[in-house]
């Protein structure tokens, strides 16, 4: 059964560095699309990053742009997000999801499995 796991979140203060990682289970992570969503509080679900099933192509919100990057260790089965500069406009519930698609991504895409999520919160 195709599982995703998030993890890494928590309490950081402005300016802090965090690094998300999602754990893939049940399914061959090189043949997947990941992508990083979030969701604040009161607020609609974003994309935040994402990366094809090669780790050659990556896109992101300009929100994140120059602050957070996304990479893959498929033998780990495992996406991470490194997120640096961190605002308290970026706090949020972090969702990664995983598409089946060879070598391209987009935020865009449907997306149709998800994990669990973790959470983020910058705050002083």
């Amino acid at each position: 059964q195709l599982q995703l796991v998030e993890s890494g979140g928590g309490l950081v203060q402005p300016g802090g560095s965090l690094r998300l990682s999602c754990a893939a289970s049940g399914f061959t992570l090189d043949a997947y699309a990941i992508g990083w969503f979030r969701q604040a509080p009161g607020k609609e679900r974003e994309g935040v990053s994402c990366i094809g099933s090669r780790g050659t192509i990556t896109n992101y919100a300009d929100s994140v742009k120059g602050r957070f990057t996304i990479s893959r260790d498929n033998a780990k089965k495992t996406v991470y997000l490194q997120m640096n500069s961190l605002k308290p406009e970026d706090t949020a519930i972090y969702y990664c999801a995983a598409l089946r698609i060879i070598g391209l991504c987009a935020l865009s895409y449907r997306y149709d499995n998800w994990g669990q999520g973790t959470r983020v919160t910058v705050s002083s």
